[in-house]
């Protein structure tokens, strides 16, 4: 078995990118592939993934993770024009403690709509409550000398 047909058996986007998985497929290019998702947040919810295989955010080459930005901000643009969303969240889950269910990078275009009836996502947090800003400093001071800053 190549490596190509046992990553389409073993990971369902693989399986998408190979056609051996149906989807709705809404935009495709050389790097990317946009699908509709099967479990919506809001009406118009889809998928951006590079067609090769990366497990997450923290696997994906640089060049599969800008082609796959780009085609989600295109997107994005389109689902506020066309679908009369009032806004867009794009949105990735990487790793099992932020989400992450299926482990092909993707990023999620999700059009926002203030009539409840086309969205139904909330907010996991109520924004509008800062943390103890002594807590965000030190924070912010061990990832700046993690990335030599």
């Amino acid at each position: 078995m190549s490596d190509e047909q046992h990553l389409a058996d073993e990971c369902v986007f693989c399986g998408i990118v190979a056609s051996t998985v149906p989807s709705a497929k809404v935009a495709e290019d050389e790097l990317t592939l946009a699908f509709m998702d099967i479990d919506p947040g809001a009406d118009g919810h889809l998928l951006v993934i590079p067609k090769r295989h990366s497990t997450d955010l923290i696997d994906v080459p640089a060049d599969d993770l800008t082609a796959t930005t780009l085609a989600a901000q295109r997107i994005a643009k389109v689902v506020l024009s066309h679908l009369g969303a009032d806004g867009v969240n794009l949105f990735n889950c990487c790793r099992p403690a932020a989400w992450q269910t299926v482990y092909h990078f993707h990023l999620h275009v999700i059009p926002r709509y203030f009539d409840k009836g086309k969205d139904r996502m909330e907010l996991p947090y109520e924004p509008g409550h800062p943390a103890d800003l002594d807590a965000i400093a030190d924070r912010a001071s061990v990832l700046a000398a993690a990335l030599g800053h």
